[in-house]
């Protein structure tokens, strides 16, 4: 039988395991030390996956294996490549980049959130994203400063 005609050697079966490229943010990828050393073991580990997934002889099942690493591994590379560290906040007059900020909702509830970098943001953890539209609101504000409208209102009760 031909090699055109096998299905391991395909171009279909090359395509079928190449995982697009994940989204690249427009911001500035503003990180705290702890953030891009997070983004190195990320990117150490992708790399140890492919570097395993080579060891599988078999074509289609190598292929399968590395195309999550691989995809990754891209995305990692560039996002350690253009890291800008951003030192912890010397003073906590105002909410900064790496501040960790408690405010109170409408509603009574009182949350804190750490401002950090878009890879290293987890709210279920407690740090957002410098660029949501929580952090947005807080950045640059003081104790006791209101910021929002209406429902949306939070008032700023400490800043570490």
């Amino acid at each position: 039988m031909s090699v055109a005609f096998t299905k391991e050697d395909s171009a279909e079966t090359a395509s079928e395991t190449q995982l697009p490229d994940r989204p690249i943010s427009p911001h500035p990828n503003l990180v705290t030390a702890a953030g891009l050393a997070t983004l190195e073991r990320q990117l150490a580990a992708a790399r140890a996956a492919c570097e395993a997934a080579q060891a599988i002889e078999d074509v289609n099942e190598r292929r399968r294996q590395e195309a999550v690493p691989l995809r990754d591994a891209r995305y990692l590379a560039v996002r350690v490549r253009t890291a800008q560290v951003i030192p912890d906040p010397t003073s906590t007059e105002v909410v900064a980049f790496g501040s960790t900020v408690t405010f109170q909702r409408p509603d009574g509830r009182v949350q804190t959130f750490r401002i950090v970098g878009e890879d290293e943001a987890d709210p279920k953890a407690g740090s957002i994203s410098f660029v949501s539209p929580v952090a947005r609101l807080l950045l640059r504000k003081s104790v006791g400063d209101v910021v929002g409208t209406g429902d949306h209102e939070l008032e700023i009760l400490e800043i570490k």
